[in-house]
């Protein structure tokens, strides 16, 4: 299993994961709801998960231009 993590916004990779034996609970998945879960988490066919963060440019972005956060992909 690896675990991608990627910004929802420009789709920038921004690391991975690919330890087999790395678990949710070493990810800390654990302290996300399930609403956050099913939010940040998606599980791939292939057995791979997508985790989606956002990307040191794209936050910053968004904090000086608050108004893009309405869109579904700004900075795209």
């Amino acid at each position: 299993m690896a675990v991608k993590y990627e910004c929802p916004h420009c789709r920038t990779l921004i690391g991975e994961i690919t330890k087999s034996e790395v678990n949710e609970f070493q990810l800390g998945f654990h302290f996300l709801t399930p609403e956050e879960r099913r939010d940040i988490i998606s599980y791939n066919p292939n057995g791979d998960v997508t985790v989606k963060v956002v990307c040191d440019y794209c936050k910053e972005a968004l904090e000086a231009n608050p108004e893009l956060s309405l869109l579904v992909n700004p900075l795209q």
